[in-house]
């Protein structure tokens, strides 16, 4: 097969892939409810008791306490990522909270908050 033809069929099955994907929904970021922000946290650390969950305003990311610790869940397209609170640095944005972690698995997010839940998740997010 000439590679012409080859790069041709490469490049429509992509587009034709996200396209499709796309137009099926799977493009749009997840929203979260507290009951579903608890059941993807479960799906992530099955160990973990969850005692409380504080969802953001948009529905993308979710402030999980737990018996050991605070956690973070966030959409990322059609599913989530979740994340211990234990070795990482926020920091304030213009937009909410900036998380960075010190794990190369894992991107920094940038959570979407408005002034009363940014001082609510600052609290939450304080050491006891």
């Amino acid at each position: 097969m000439p590679l012409e033809i080859l790069l041709i069929l490469v490049v429509g099955g992509i587009a034709g892939i996200t396209l499709l994907l796309h137009l099926t929904g799977r493009s749009s970021l997840r929203v979260l409810t507290q009951e579903t922000a608890r059941m993807d946290w479960r799906r992530h650390f099955p160990d973990d008791v969850v005692i409380d969950v504080t969802v953001s305003h948009d529905g993308h990311a979710a402030l999980v306490r737990t018996e050991t610790g605070t956690g973070l869940l966030w959409s990322l397209g059609a599913d989530t990522v979740g994340r211990h609170l234990l070795d990482f640095d926020w920091i304030e944005h213009p937009n909410g909270f900036e998380f960075q972690f010190r794990d190369f698995s894992s991107p920094g997010v940038v959570v979407h908050l408005d002034e009363i839940e940014r001082r609510h998740w600052q609290h939450l997010m304080e050491p006891s």
